[in-house]
């Protein structure tokens, strides 16, 4: 049977895309920091769908992950079919005032980490009789966002290179998708270091991550080449193409600013 493997797949989005593509028929690739939450998913994945799942846990913004996680799912299978490049996290707070290092680390996981996981799997993903790479993004990446502004500016470059990799893989077998989802009931906010007022406005306009997972599986199978779920994220993402961009920042910074 066909293998998918999920980066960031210990919880959030990445947990319930797993646990789609187990209902769908897929064995997994599971990869993320935690083991504790990595064997959680792994035995209610042989449980609920009876299909095969491994798991390597590994911090995946440390130099040479994607060589390693590369490696190890070759060693697993050599029917690879899916790739989900998940794992990523945001920073709130002002560019000067956050840690470079922190913010370095930020970048490696959410570009160089996919780059090159992408580039070491293509060649396992072109033996497959249809491949297929869901690269996970964010609405942020239509837009300049101040106080996420590096978050803001890795997933513009997410969506760019999925777009360009996507064209020039046309008339392959592999189908490139990026999801761009808007807030999503998950970690991020904590993980972003969000204060519980911008928490508690993000809640008001959350999807789940499931529902998030449902688009995002689906358009992928369908070989689309962008996934916003949810009509409101629809029309915010469609109004940054025609708004002014100085006023599209206004209104970012409004909203995330005033709880700095």
């Amino acid at each position: 049977m066909s293998y998918a493997l999920v980066t960031g797949a210990s919880r959030g989005i990445g947990r319930a895309i797993s646990l789609l593509l187990a209902q769908r028929g897929y064995d997994l690739l599971l990869v993320a920091r935690s083991e504790d939450q990595l064997l959680s998913l792994v035995q209610e994945i042989g449980q609920k769908h009876h299909r095969q799942a491994h798991m390597l846990a590994l911090d995946l913004a440390t130099a040479g992950a994607a060589e390693t996680v590369a490696a190890w799912a070759n060693r697993q299978t050599n029917e690879l079919a899916i790739l989900i490049n998940n794992a990523g996290y945001g920073l709130w707070g002002r560019f000067e005032q956050l840690s470079l290092a922190e913010q370095q680390n930020m970048l490696q996981l959410n570009m160089t980490l996919p780059v090159a996981l992408t580039h070491a799997l293509l060649p396992a993903l072109h033996k497959a009789p249809k491949g297929y790479i869901l690269n996970v993004a964010s609405t942020a990446a239509y837009q300049a966002v101040p106080s996420l502004a590096l978050y803001a500016a890795s997933k513009a470059f997410l969506l760019s290179f999925s777009r360009g990799l996507r064209y020039e893989l046309k008339t392959s077998n592999i189908s490139v998708t990026c999801l761009c989802p808007g807030a999503t009931t998950t970690s991020f906010a904590d993980r972003a270091g969000m204060g519980a007022e911008l928490q508690a406005t993000a809640n008001k306009v959350s999807m789940t991550a499931e529902a998030v997972a449902e688009a995002a599986v689906t358009g992928m199978l369908a070989g689309e080449a962008e996934l916003i779920p949810g009509i409101l994220n629809k029309v915010s993402a469609g109004l940054t193409s025609v708004v002014p961009k100085g006023i599209v920042e206004k209104i970012a910074a409004g909203i995330y600013e005033k709880y700095l």
